[in-house]
C-alpha cells in the first residue's frame, strides 16, 4: 500500500510541497527514486538504508519505490532523507500514516542515524506553511531558524529514534522564537568601525548620511589615501536597523546558500559585502548549472561594496544596470528561469585617474588625456546614469590630519537621523509595496515629489546646463526627496533641489572644480 510523507523543495528562494511517496512491490531487494531528482537524492538510497539499519529498525526485502511529486519540478538536495525515512517505516509497521499526516519532514541522516542540518530551511518551511501544514520535524541546528516563520509548529530532532519516539511518547520539545526581539537585542551590538575616526571630508559624511537615509547608490572619487575605504567601512554603521520583512527575506537568502549559523538564525544586520575586483560576473550576479544567489542578492537590503571600481572588468560592471534599476535579477537556464532579489545600495569608490591625482591641490597629475580617458571608459553612461549620488572626497589638508577627532560626529548621532528619515518613508509608502525613496517609480515620482513653480524653473536649468537624461531628472527628485526628509521637511524645497543638484554626474574635465 502506497503512503504518502510531506516536505518541500526550493527552487531559488521560493518552495513548493513535496509529496513523498513509498511503495513496496514483490520483487528483488532494491530502492529506485523517482521525480526528478538529482545526485544528491538519488544518494539517499544508501544514507537511508543504513540509517534505518542502525537505528534498530528492519529494511524492506523487497524493492522500495520512492515518487517525488510533482514528478515534472527537479528535486534538489539532502532535506529528503527523512520524509524518505518515515515513508519506509511506515510501510514496516513502525509508524503508521494516520499519526505522521498532520507533520512535513525536513532533514538529512547520517549513517547511524543522525539528523544533520540542511541549508534552505526557513524557505522550506514557508513554502509548507503557505500549503497548510501545521507541524514540521527539522534537524535540531535548524531548530530555531524554521521557527522563524511564527505560525507552523517546529520541533528539532537529532535521530531517527527520536522522531519515531515523538509519535509515541511526544517527547520532543517544541521550538520557540521571539523574532522581534532578536531582532532588537542584535542591533545593539557595536560596530568595528565608527565616523567619530574620520577625520574632516564632512561633504563625504554627509553624501553617506543621505544615501543611507534613501537606500540610494553613491561613488567616492578621490586621490589615493583620503579616506574613501575607511568611510566605505564607516557606512554599516549608520545603516537603519532591518524591518522585519525585510529580516526574513534576507534570511531566506543565506538560509539557501547555507550561510546561517545555529546561534545566528536570523539575519539581524543589513549585509555589507565587499567584492574584489578579480570577481567574475557569475560571482556577483549568481549563477551555475544550478543557479545560486550571488553577490548582488546577498547584498539585498544592504551595501554591495567595490573598491576601485574601475578596476572591475567593464563587462562586469555592466551586468549591474539591469538589477540596479529593477531590484532584481532573472537567472534563465533552459529548462526554468530564477527570480532573485537585488534591492542593495551600491557603494563605489574609485581614484580619478591612473595615477590618481586629477585635481589634487598637492601633487600633480602625470596621466595623459588618452589614460585619463580610458581609464574612466570603464564606467559607461548609463551605469553611472543610475548612480544617484556621486562625490569628491579631496586630499586632507596637513591642518586636517593633525586635527583631533574628539569634534567628529560619531555613527550613533547620524544613525539616530537616518533611522527617522526612514520612518517617514516607511510611514509615506506603507500602500505602496516600497520602503526607500529610491525604489520610488516614475509613476510614484510624480505623487511625492512635486515642486512648486520656483524649483521647477530651476530644474529646467539645471537640466540644460548638465544635460540631465530622464533618469537622471528623476533621481534628482528622489534625491531631493530624501534630502527633505532628513530635514523633516513635508514638502521639497529650492534648498533641497540645490543640494541634490551638486551630486551631479562626474566629469573628468571639471573635476578640480567639484
Amino acid at each position: 500500500m502506497v503512503n504518502k510523507v510531506k516536505t518541500a523543495s526550493v527552487i531559488g528562494i521560493t518552495a513548493y510541497e513535496v509529496s513523498v511517496e513509498t511503495d513496496v512491490v514483490n520483487s528483488l531487494p532494491a530502492m529506485a527514486i523517482v521525480g526528478l531528482p538529482d545526485t544528491s537524492v538519488n544518494e539517499a538510497r544508501d544514507r537511508v538504508k543504513s540509517a534505518i539499519k542502525n537505528s534498530g529498525y528492519t529494511f524492506p526485502s523487497k524493492k522500495v519505490v520512492v515518487n517525488l511529486a510533482p514528478a515534472d519540478l527537479k528535486k534538489v538536495g539532502t532535506s529528503f532523507d527523512l520524509p524518505i525515512a518515515i515513508g519506509i517505516l511506515i510501510e514496516e509497521e513502525v509508524l503508521t500514516e494516520e499519526k505522521v499526516k498532520d507533520y512535513a519532514f525536513i532533514g538529512e541522516l547520517s549513517l547511524d542515524g543522525t539528523i544533520r542540518p540542511v541549508a534552505g530551511v526557513l524557505p522550506l518551511v514557508l513554502g509548507l506553511k503557505n500549503a497548510g501544514v501545521k507541524n514540521v520535524i527539522v534537524p535540531k541546528q535548524n531548530a530555531k531558524e524554521a521557527a522563524l516563520n511564527g505560525e507552523v509548529c517546529v520541533y528539532g530532532a537529532e535521530h531517527l529514534t527520536e522522531v519515531v519516539g515523538h509519535f509515541i511518547d511526544n517527547k520532543i520539545i517544541q521550538t520557540v522564537v521571539d523574532v522581534e526581539k532578536y531582532l532588537t537585542e542584535q542591533n545593539k551590538q557595536e560596530y568595528l568601525f565608527d565616523f567619530k575616526d574620520v577625520k574632516g571630508q564632512h561633504k563625504a559624511k554627509r553624501a553617506l548620511e543621505i544615501a543611507a537615509a534613501g537606500g540610494h547608490n553613491i561613488l567616492m572619487i578621490g586621490s589615493p589615501g583620503s579616506g574613501k575605504t575607511l568611510m566605505a567601512k564607516c557606512f554599516a554603521s549608520i545603516l537603519p536597523p532591518l524591518e522585519l520583512s525585510e529580516a526574513l527575506e534576507l534570511t531566506k537568502i543565506y538560509s539557501v546558500c547555507g550561510l546561517l549559523s545555529e546561534d545566528e538564525p536570523l539575519m539581524a544586520k543589513r549585509p555589507y559585502r565587499a567584492v574584489h575586483h578579480t570577481a567574475s560576473a557569475n560571482g556577483i550576479i549568481g549563477g551555475g548549472s544550478t543557479p545560486k544567489p550571488g553577490e548582488i542578492t546577498l547584498a539585498n537590503r544592504g551595501v554591495l561594496f567595490l573598491d576601485e571600481m574601475v578596476e572591475f572588468p567593464r563587462q562586469v560592471l555592466e551586468v549591474l544596470r539591469q538589477p540596479l534599476e529593477d531590484g532584481e535579477i532573472v537567472i534563465s537556464r533552459a529548462k526554468h528561469s530564477i527570480k532573485y532579489p537585488a534591492k542593495f545600495m551600491l557603494l563605489g569608490a574609485m581614484n580619478p585617474c591612473p595615477c590618481g591625482f586629477l585635481g589634487d591641490k598637492e601633487k600633480h597629475c602625470t596621466c595623459s588625456d588618452f589614460q585619463i580617458s580610458r581609464y574612466l571608459s570603464k564606467l559607461s553612461g548609463p551605469l553611472l546614469d543610475r548612480i544617484d549620488i556621486q562625490v569628491d572626497v579631496p586630499r586632507l589638508t596637513p591642518a586636517e590630519l593633525l586635527n583631533s577627532t574628539d569634534n567628529e560626529e560619531n555613527s550613533a548621532t547620524i544613525r539616530q537621523r537616518v533611522i527617522k528619515a526612514r520612518q517617514i518613508q516607511t510611514k509615506r509608502y506603507e500602500n505602496e509595496n516600497i520602503l526607500t525613496n529610491a525604489e520610488l517609480t516614475s509613476e510614484l515620482i510624480k505623487k511625492y515629489c512635486k515642486i512648486d513653480e520656483k524649483s521647477q524653473e530651476l530644474l529646467k536649468v539645471a537640466a540644460v546646463k548638465y544635460q540631465l537624461s530622464g533618469r537622471r531628472y528623476d533621481r534628482v527628485l528622489k534625491l531631493a526627496r530624501t534630502i527633505a526628509d532628513l530635514d523633516e521637511s513635508a514638502n521639497i524645497t529650492q534648498l533641497h533641489l540645490m543640494q541634490a543638484l551638486q551630486y551631479k554626474m562626474f566629469n573628468a574635465e571639471d573635476y578640480g572644480k567639484m
